[in-house]
């Protein structure tokens, strides 16, 4: 009886040895010459040709082409004859080539067949089945080789390569940005992106233009610099509108058109707005109603003006002016000063003094603002303008600057310690204590911040130590001014008048204050120094 020489097992004759021999150890060495696929059976084999092979060569078909590259070709009849009596294997040119390669050995060109002599019939079984397990184990490497492997690819943005490697693609479009071999859809695509480019940053550069223009034109409009007419053409406007509304007749009109005209040649002032004793009115109440009030502190004698018709919104800075020129005509010191107007001017005569002040050189960067021109217009102006038309005038100006808060909530208890000091100063050293109510011989103040001006008058001292300022403003109107005039006045109605620190809120706060005249030389000195202008800052 026939035994197995690589597993020991028995059997009946020669011819099932030989298929004990194909069945359980030849087909397992089998292997494909075309990869690193070995270990699998004839089917797996053939399996795996169809598959992983299929664009080979049409010679190479499953079944012979297939054996032939395996050395499987030499046959013999009566070998296929006792194969064909075999489960599962036909007598096809394919099984004639299996039953040959069962008399011929085959070496597998991964490994050769080991010739492992086991006797006991157990261990036979054994090995049977590790067997069994390595062939399971076969099969699934099988089928993983044979299916399509999915890799991850990557696709060249300037040509149709596909690569599998990340770094080959960059080496390869880092060849294409060297020689600038780019394709001419790409080309087509990066011009129109170019394109598309510069026209947004063209259309966004028409629309900033545009807005900056129309902010400049509302600026221009707001500060009165559009040539939309100054003092005269507003008052017309008004009264016209007045006639239409039937507030004023025809004739009525032409009468105030007519002054109007006769003053603005004069260009002295008219005094509709003009409110004087104020200041008389103001030490009188102090005298009466004391109260909490530790000290005062009044300016010189000023009359107060409103804003008219013809300023209102832009005319606060002219009109402060004109108080703070109605205390210094009153004072000594600058009456006999030739340079000074002999009456109160205009609005339009102001602004022509401003234009002569620029035109003898002083303060040249603040005249390029104003295109050195300010008469017709409803231009805006500020504490700088007032220093160069009283350095016109040869008066001793000095500008201070609280640039920034210095107290709690944005408030600026500096400029109030300034101002307190700059009205009791000359009793500071005085041989006896002042009284309560002082009234001093200096001018008042002019206070300019973000928008609008007003005229500091004097100063109260609470009994708990805070300070208050006594300020005119030209926005409130000369028939509420006036009431403070009468002698029934309430104290309550002086309100109106007082600035706490908590008033005070603004960003930036500047001072104007008169000090004395100027000598010839002082005066060149300073429009000289006033080619850059500069304030006091305090702090």
């Amino acid at each position: 009886m026939p035994v197995c020489d690589i597993c020991s097992e028995e059997l009946m004759c020669d011819s099932e040895l030989k298929t004990h021999l194909l069945l359980t150890h030849l087909e397992n060495e089998a292997s494909c010459p075309l990869c690193f696929l070995s270990g699998v059976s004839y089917d797996e084999l053939n399996y795996h040709f169809n598959t992983a092979h299929v664009d080979m060569d049409a010679q190479h078909t499953p079944g012979t082409g297939d054996l032939r590259l395996m050395g499987l070709a030499d046959t013999k009849p009566d070998q296929s004859e006792r194969a064909s009596d075999l489960p599962g294997v036909s007598t096809s040119s394919g099984s004639q080539d299996l039953l040959g390669a069962a008399e011929t050995p085959v070496r597998s060109p991964v490994r050769s067949p080991v010739r492992t002599p086991l006797r006991s019939p157990g261990a036979a079984s054994s090995h049977r089945k590790n067997r069994e397990g390595l062939m399971e184990h076969h099969k699934s490497k099988q089928k993983r080789l044979s299916s399509p492997q999915k890799e991850k690819k990557f696709s060249c943005p300037m040509c149709s390569l596909v690569c599998t490697d990340c770094f080959l693609l960059q080496e390869h479009v880092e060849l294409h940005l060297q020689h600038q071999t780019v394709p001419e859809d790409l080309s087509a695509d990066l011009s129109l992106a170019t394109r598309l480019q510069e026209g947004e940053e063209r259309r966004r550069k028409e629309e900033e233009t545009k807005r900056e223009a129309e902010d400049f034109k509302r600026l221009q409009k707001q500060f009165g610099m559009d040539n939309g007419g100054g003092y005269r053409k507003q008052m017309e406007r008004n009264m016209e509108r007045a006639v239409s509304r039937g507030h004023m007749t025809p004739s009525e009109f032409h009468r105030k058109r007519v002054e109007m005209m006769e003053t603005l040649a004069s260009g002295v002032d008219d005094g509709r707005t003009r409110t004087s004793g104020l200041m008389s009115a103001l030490y009188d109440h102090y005298q009466r109603e004391i109260r909490d009030v530790a000290r005062v502190w009044l300016c010189s004698e000023a009359d107060h003006f409103s804003s008219s018709e013809g300023d209102h919104g832009w005319g606060c800075g002219y009109r402060n002016f004109q108080m703070l020129l109605s205390s210094l005509l009153r004072l000594d010191l600058y009456t006999g000063l030739k340079t000074l107007p002999d009456s109160l001017p205009s609005i339009p005569q102001v602004q022509a003094l401003i234009e002569a002040a620029w035109a003898e050189g002083i303060d040249p960067q603040g005249a390029s603002q104003f295109n050195r021109r300010l008469k017709g217009t409803r231009a805006w102006i500020g504490a700088t303008e007032i220093y160069a038309v009283l350095t016109s005038l040869r008066l001793r100006g000095r500008i201070m600057d609280f640039h920034q808060p210095t107290g709690p909530s944005d408030t600026h208890p500096r400029l109030f310690e300034w101002v307190k000091n700059y009205f009791c100063a000359p009793y500071s050293g005085g041989p006896r204590t002042p009284p309560r109510v002082v009234r001093t011989n200096l001018p008042p103040i002019y206070l300019q911040h973000q928008g609008h001006s007003r005229t500091i008058v004097g100063v109260e001292e609470k009994k708990n130590g805070s300070v208050c300022a006594l300020m005119f403003d030209p926005g409130c109107s000369s028939a509420e001014t006036r009431k403070l005039l009468s002698p029934g006045a309430k104290s309550t109605s002086f309100n109106r008048l007082r600035r706490f620190p908590s008033h005070l809120k603004h960003r930036q706060y500047q001072v104007v204050v008169v000090e004395g005249v100027l000598t010839e030389q002082e005066k060149q000195d300073r429009v000289c120094n006033s080619r850059t202008l500069r304030a006091e800052r305090i702090p």
